[in-house]
Protein backbone atom coordinates (compact mmCIF):
# COMPACT_ATOMS: atom_id res chain seq x y z
CA UNK A 1 0.00 0.00 0.00
CA UNK A 2 1.39 3.38 -1.02
CA UNK A 3 2.13 5.94 1.69
CA UNK A 4 1.05 9.47 0.79
CA UNK A 5 2.12 12.38 2.98
CA UNK A 6 -0.70 14.88 3.52
CA UNK A 7 1.27 18.01 4.28
CA UNK A 8 0.11 19.85 7.37
CA UNK A 9 1.03 23.53 7.19
CA UNK A 10 -1.05 24.21 10.30
CA UNK A 11 -4.17 25.50 8.57
CA UNK A 12 -7.53 23.79 8.92
CA UNK A 13 -8.83 20.24 9.15
CA UNK A 14 -6.98 17.71 7.00
CA UNK A 15 -9.04 14.68 8.02
CA UNK A 16 -11.39 14.75 5.01
CA UNK A 17 -8.44 14.53 2.61
CA UNK A 18 -6.85 11.73 4.64
CA UNK A 19 -10.14 9.81 4.70
CA UNK A 20 -10.55 10.27 0.95
CA UNK A 21 -7.08 8.87 0.28
CA UNK A 22 -7.73 5.94 2.64
CA UNK A 23 -10.98 5.11 0.79
CA UNK A 24 -8.98 5.26 -2.44
CA UNK A 25 -6.56 2.62 -1.14
CA UNK A 26 -3.62 4.60 0.25
CA UNK A 27 -2.02 4.92 3.65
CA UNK A 28 -2.47 8.63 4.37
CA UNK A 29 0.11 10.15 6.69
CA UNK A 30 -0.82 13.62 7.94
CA UNK A 31 2.50 15.24 8.81
CA UNK A 32 4.33 18.53 9.19
CA UNK A 33 7.72 16.78 9.31
CA UNK A 34 9.97 17.43 6.32
CA UNK A 35 11.76 14.09 6.51
CA UNK A 36 8.46 12.18 6.49
CA UNK A 37 7.44 14.18 3.42
CA UNK A 38 10.68 13.18 1.68
CA UNK A 39 10.34 9.53 2.72
CA UNK A 40 6.71 9.01 1.62
CA UNK A 41 5.87 7.38 -1.72
CA UNK A 42 3.95 10.49 -2.76
CA UNK A 43 2.78 13.76 -1.29
CA UNK A 44 -0.25 16.03 -1.30
CA UNK A 45 -0.78 19.65 -0.27
CA UNK A 46 -4.42 20.27 0.68
CA UNK A 47 -6.19 23.57 0.17
CA UNK A 48 -6.75 25.73 3.22
CA UNK A 49 -5.71 29.34 3.94
CA UNK A 50 -4.09 32.05 1.83
CA UNK A 51 -1.17 31.84 -0.58
CA UNK A 52 1.13 34.06 1.48
CA UNK A 53 0.46 32.43 4.86
CA UNK A 54 0.85 28.91 3.47
CA UNK A 55 4.08 29.42 1.52
CA UNK A 56 5.60 31.52 4.33
CA UNK A 57 5.00 28.71 6.83
CA UNK A 58 6.25 26.07 4.42
CA UNK A 59 9.47 28.01 3.88
CA UNK A 60 10.04 28.71 7.57
CA UNK A 61 9.46 25.05 8.45
CA UNK A 62 11.51 23.60 5.58
CA UNK A 63 8.48 21.92 4.03
CA UNK A 64 9.07 23.75 0.75
CA UNK A 65 12.50 22.18 0.34
CA UNK A 66 11.08 18.75 1.23
CA UNK A 67 8.38 19.07 -1.43
CA UNK A 68 10.88 20.20 -4.06
CA UNK A 69 13.23 17.34 -3.13
CA UNK A 70 10.40 14.79 -3.40
CA UNK A 71 9.34 16.13 -6.79
CA UNK A 72 12.96 16.19 -8.01
CA UNK A 73 13.21 12.53 -6.97
CA UNK A 74 10.27 11.75 -9.24
CA UNK A 75 7.71 11.08 -6.52
CA UNK A 76 4.13 11.83 -7.57
CA UNK A 77 2.59 14.96 -6.10
CA UNK A 78 -0.96 16.33 -5.92
CA UNK A 79 -2.07 19.82 -4.95
CA UNK A 80 -5.67 20.54 -3.96
CA UNK A 81 -7.15 24.05 -4.30
CA UNK A 82 -4.57 26.34 -2.64
CA UNK A 83 -2.14 23.41 -2.80
CA UNK A 84 -2.37 23.61 -6.60
CA UNK A 85 -1.73 27.35 -6.61
CA UNK A 86 1.38 26.96 -4.45
CA UNK A 87 2.98 24.88 -7.21
CA UNK A 88 3.14 27.96 -9.42
CA UNK A 89 5.60 30.83 -9.60
CA UNK A 90 3.78 33.41 -7.51
CA UNK A 91 0.55 34.75 -6.09
CA UNK A 92 -0.74 37.99 -4.63
CA UNK A 93 -3.24 36.63 -2.09
CA UNK A 94 -2.75 37.84 1.47
CA UNK A 95 0.62 39.54 0.91
CA UNK A 96 0.95 41.96 3.85
CA UNK A 97 2.21 45.50 3.48
CA UNK A 98 4.38 45.27 6.60
CA UNK A 99 6.62 42.51 5.24
CA UNK A 100 9.80 43.77 3.63
CA UNK A 101 9.94 43.11 -0.08
CA UNK A 102 13.00 42.67 -2.22
CA UNK A 103 13.64 45.86 -4.15
CA UNK A 104 12.65 44.26 -7.45
CA UNK A 105 12.26 40.80 -8.85
CA UNK A 106 14.24 39.52 -11.81
CA UNK A 107 10.93 39.21 -13.70
CA UNK A 108 7.17 39.28 -13.11
CA UNK A 109 7.24 35.78 -11.60
CA UNK A 110 10.11 36.30 -9.14
CA UNK A 111 12.29 33.70 -10.85
CA UNK A 112 15.33 32.86 -8.75
CA UNK A 113 13.78 33.95 -5.45
CA UNK A 114 13.21 31.51 -2.61
CA UNK A 115 9.63 30.39 -1.90
CA UNK A 116 7.91 32.80 0.48
CA UNK A 117 9.91 35.83 -0.67
CA UNK A 118 7.82 38.97 -1.14
CA UNK A 119 8.67 41.05 -4.20
CA UNK A 120 7.29 43.97 -6.17
CA UNK A 121 6.49 44.23 -9.85
CA UNK A 122 7.09 47.26 -12.02
CA UNK A 123 3.56 48.52 -11.32
CA UNK A 124 4.26 48.48 -7.56
CA UNK A 125 2.03 45.49 -6.81
CA UNK A 126 3.27 43.08 -4.14
CA UNK A 127 3.62 39.35 -4.78
CA UNK A 128 5.05 36.32 -3.03
CA UNK A 129 7.10 33.59 -4.65
CA UNK A 130 5.55 30.12 -4.70
CA UNK A 131 7.24 26.76 -5.19
CA UNK A 132 7.94 27.57 -8.85
CA UNK A 133 7.39 24.00 -10.05
CA UNK A 134 4.95 25.21 -12.71
CA UNK A 135 5.02 28.43 -14.70
CA UNK A 136 2.38 31.06 -13.98
CA UNK A 137 0.74 33.27 -11.37
CA UNK A 138 -2.36 33.07 -9.19
CA UNK A 139 -4.86 35.93 -9.01
CA UNK A 140 -8.37 36.64 -7.75
CA UNK A 141 -11.39 35.71 -9.86
CA UNK A 142 -13.28 38.70 -11.30
CA UNK A 143 -16.54 39.52 -9.55
CA UNK A 144 -18.19 41.78 -12.11
CA UNK A 145 -21.10 39.43 -12.83
CA UNK A 146 -20.67 36.39 -10.61
CA UNK A 147 -20.32 36.03 -6.87
CA UNK A 148 -16.82 35.44 -5.51
CA UNK A 149 -15.83 33.22 -3.78
CA UNK A 150 -16.79 30.57 -6.30
CA UNK A 151 -18.57 27.96 -4.18
CA UNK A 152 -20.41 24.93 -5.50
CA UNK A 153 -20.46 22.41 -8.32
CA UNK A 154 -19.03 23.26 -11.72
CA UNK A 155 -17.85 21.47 -14.83
CA UNK A 156 -14.44 20.25 -15.92
CA UNK A 157 -13.66 20.66 -19.61
CA UNK A 158 -10.77 18.43 -20.64
CA UNK A 159 -8.16 20.08 -22.88
CA UNK A 160 -6.25 18.43 -25.71
CA UNK A 161 -3.26 18.26 -23.37
CA UNK A 162 -5.38 16.54 -20.74
CA UNK A 163 -6.81 13.71 -22.81
CA UNK A 164 -3.92 11.43 -21.88
CA UNK A 165 -3.61 12.70 -18.29
CA UNK A 166 -3.58 9.68 -15.94
CA UNK A 167 -5.21 11.71 -13.15
CA UNK A 168 -8.31 12.08 -15.35
CA UNK A 169 -8.61 8.42 -16.39
CA UNK A 170 -12.31 7.45 -16.50
CA UNK A 171 -13.40 11.00 -15.63
CA UNK A 172 -15.96 12.15 -18.19
CA UNK A 173 -15.82 15.43 -20.10
CA UNK A 174 -18.07 17.92 -18.33
CA UNK A 175 -17.86 16.11 -14.98
CA UNK A 176 -19.15 18.19 -12.09
CA UNK A 177 -16.76 18.78 -9.19
CA UNK A 178 -16.93 20.89 -6.05
CA UNK A 179 -15.18 24.26 -5.81
CA UNK A 180 -14.68 26.72 -2.99
CA UNK A 181 -12.13 29.42 -3.85
CA UNK A 182 -11.59 33.08 -4.72
CA UNK A 183 -8.17 32.78 -6.43
CA UNK A 184 -7.03 30.63 -9.33
CA UNK A 185 -4.16 30.18 -11.77
CA UNK A 186 -4.12 32.94 -14.39
CA UNK A 187 -3.66 32.94 -18.18
CA UNK A 188 0.14 32.87 -17.94
CA UNK A 189 0.18 29.14 -17.15
CA UNK A 190 1.82 26.94 -19.77
CA UNK A 191 -1.05 25.52 -21.91
CA UNK A 192 0.78 22.18 -22.00
CA UNK A 193 0.31 21.94 -18.21
CA UNK A 194 -3.45 22.58 -18.25
CA UNK A 195 -5.34 19.27 -18.36
CA UNK A 196 -8.84 20.66 -17.78
CA UNK A 197 -10.49 24.06 -17.50
CA UNK A 198 -13.49 25.49 -15.68
CA UNK A 199 -15.29 28.70 -16.60
CA UNK A 200 -16.40 31.02 -13.80
CA UNK A 201 -15.73 34.72 -14.15
CA UNK A 202 -12.86 33.72 -16.39
CA UNK A 203 -11.48 30.50 -17.76
CA UNK A 204 -9.01 28.97 -15.30
CA UNK A 205 -7.18 25.64 -14.95
CA UNK A 206 -9.30 23.12 -13.07
CA UNK A 207 -6.65 20.41 -13.39
CA UNK A 208 -2.95 20.83 -14.08
CA UNK A 209 -0.41 18.12 -14.87
CA UNK A 210 3.31 18.14 -15.57
CA UNK A 211 5.03 14.76 -15.45
CA UNK A 212 4.22 13.30 -12.05
CA UNK A 213 3.02 16.64 -10.63
CA UNK A 214 -0.74 17.20 -10.58
CA UNK A 215 -3.12 19.78 -9.19
CA UNK A 216 -6.90 20.15 -8.79
CA UNK A 217 -8.31 23.62 -8.15
CA UNK A 218 -11.47 21.90 -6.87
CA UNK A 219 -11.75 19.58 -3.86
CA UNK A 220 -11.80 15.93 -5.01
CA UNK A 221 -12.45 14.78 -1.43
CA UNK A 222 -15.77 16.69 -1.60
CA UNK A 223 -16.63 15.84 -5.21
CA UNK A 224 -18.54 12.59 -4.80
CA UNK A 225 -17.89 9.81 -7.36
CA UNK A 226 -15.81 11.92 -9.76
CA UNK A 227 -13.58 13.12 -6.94
CA UNK A 228 -13.17 9.60 -5.61
CA UNK A 229 -12.13 8.46 -9.10
CA UNK A 230 -9.48 11.17 -9.23
CA UNK A 231 -8.10 10.20 -5.82
CA UNK A 232 -8.08 6.54 -6.87
CA UNK A 233 -6.18 7.52 -10.01
CA UNK A 234 -3.60 9.43 -7.96
CA UNK A 235 -3.17 6.49 -5.58
CA UNK A 236 -2.58 4.19 -8.58
CA UNK A 237 0.02 6.62 -9.94
CA UNK A 238 1.83 6.69 -6.59
CA UNK A 239 1.62 2.93 -6.16
CA UNK A 240 2.97 2.26 -9.67
CA UNK A 241 5.89 4.62 -9.12
CA UNK A 242 6.71 3.08 -5.73
CA UNK A 243 6.70 -0.44 -7.21
CA UNK A 244 8.96 0.69 -10.04
CA UNK A 245 11.43 2.24 -7.60
CA UNK A 246 11.49 -0.89 -5.43
CA UNK A 247 11.82 -3.31 -8.33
Amino acid sequence: MATIAVIDYHKGNLSSVARGLARAGAEALVTDDSEQIRAADGALIPGVGSFYDAIAFMHESGQDAAVLDAIAAGKPFLGICLGTQLLFDCGDEGVPNDVAAVAAATDACGTGLEPGTVFTREDGSRWVRGLGVLRGSCTVLPSRRLKVPHVGWDQLHVTDAGRACPLLADVAEGANVYYTHSFAVDDDADPADVAARTHYGRSFPGVVAHGGVFGCQFHPEKSSAHGHQILENFVRIVDAHAKEVRA
